[in-house]
Order: C-alpha cells, then structure tokens, then sequence
C-alpha cells in the first residue's frame, strides 16, 4: 500500500506546480502576442493613378463607381477616355478637391465614401445649376439622378455685341426651358450645340471643351456627347424647370 503524502509537503508541491503553471502561461501568451520579427508589409492604401488614355479592369472599376454614385458617363468599357475625365472632374468638384481628371488618392477617397451632391429642390423634375461647385444636376423629387461636369460664366468683363462692356455671369433664379435647336447654332460669342434655351440668351449645350472652371459668356456648357444624352433622355425638354443657384 502506497504511504499518503503528508499534507505540509503536497502544499509545498501543489504551490511549486502552480507557480510553474503560472510562468508558462505567461511565457506562452508572451509568445503569441509578440510581433513578429518578419511581420509582411500591411498593403497600400489605394491603388495607381487613372488617367486618360487608361485602359483595363482599374479604369472599368472607376467607371462602374462613377456610375453607380450617378455621375454621367457613356458606359463602362475599361477605357478612360473624355466623358470619364469629365465624369472624375465632376466628382472632384463635388468632394471640394483638386480637379485635375485624375483618379489619384484624393479622389479614390472620395469614390470610397460615395461623395454625391445634394439637390436643393425637393419636388418635381428639374435641372438644378449648381455655380458653386459648377455641377448640373438633374433631379426628380429632391433626388440626384446625374451629375454632370458644367462650366458656367466666367465673371469677367467682356464686350458684348452691341458694345458695351459686360461681365460674364449666370443669373440665379427660376426658369424654365422655352426654346431648343437641335443642331450647332450660330451666335455672336460662337456656336452652340443643341442649345436649350432657359433665360434669355442663355442656355445649356454643348461645347468642344468644358474647363474645370467657370469660363462661359452666362451659358453652361457640357460636353457633347453629355448634351446629346440630355435630349434623348428627355430631361431638358422645353418646359422643363431650370434652377441656377
């Protein structure tokens, strides 16, 4: 029969186990969260500048984003070409940073947290000018459905063609589309394309080059190919409310 261990010398035991017990936990647990010391880079932030003339899956993602935030593009085919310049320019104007029509990490940010202009109307379909930030928007029931890149007036003098001196500017206010020519339209400061006409003189089209700047006589240009989706998408028809703010 074995002899019990006498309970003086098992408490001396019991304590020497624990305090053994102890030290390797704490030495396992040292060992788990430790660092390292060949720890893999974490992964950059972003990506590659997009530009123009940029082709392949890196282009068609930013064209899908753009898409799906409701900027205006003529589809996602994996080229960068001047509708998506136009398209990037009109996001960088809407998230108040440089614009430059490059895809670089200010603007993957802003494509990242999904940066949308708000309309300041709240029924009804119209087109919203929004001068600050130099945004058409077209809007139904205080919704943005597109954003497209415009270029407004200038704010400089300029002689107008009775020959006064004028300042290029495009009037706040309530208007409404009363006139469209569905072709280049002669004027005294150049042609215009497919012109609608909501003040006067003044009105939406198409021109060759839309700056990331106000730069007009009053009107607000757009692109071309964006002009002609205004007509056939029937959101500039004559009667259609126009609000320049």
């Amino acid at each position: 029969m074995a002899t019990p261990r006498s309970l003086p010398a098992w408490n001396t035991i019991r304590t020497t186990l624990l305090a053994l017990a102890a030290a390797f936990a704490l030495a396992a647990a040292t060992v788990v969260t430790a660092p390292a010391a060949h720890a893999a880079p974490a992964p950059a932030a972003g990506g590659p500048e997009v530009r123009q003339g940029g082709t392949g899956p890196e282009v068609a993602a930013v064209q899908e984003r753009l898409t799906e935030l409701g900027y205006w593009i003529d589809g996602v085919d994996g080229r960068f070409g001047p509708n998506t310049e136009q398209a990037v320019v009109a996001l960088q104007k809407a998230a108040g940073i440089a614009r430059d029509g490059i895809v670089g990490p200010d603007t993957r940010s802003a494509l990242a947290e999904g940066v949308r202009p708000e309309a300041a109307s709240s029924s009804g379909d119209l087109l919203e000018i929004d001068l600050e930030r130099q945004l058409l928007l077209v809007v139904s029931d205080g919704g943005v459905e597109r954003v497209v890149n415009t270029s407004t007036g200038s704010g400089r003098p300029y002689e107008s063609s009775d020959g006064t001196e004028r300042i290029a500017t495009t009037p706040t206010g309530t208007y409404t589309v009363f006139r469209g020519v569905d072709a280049w339209d002669p004027g005294p400061y150049g042609a215009l394309y497919r012109p609608k006409y909501f003040n006067g003189g003044i009105a939406v089209h198409g021109y060759p080059v839309v700056p990331s700047q106000p730069a007009s006589h009053g009107c607000a240009r757009v692109s071309l190919d964006a002009m002609d989706w205004l007509w056939e998408s029937g959101r500039i028809d004559v009667h259609t409310t126009v609000l320049v703010r």
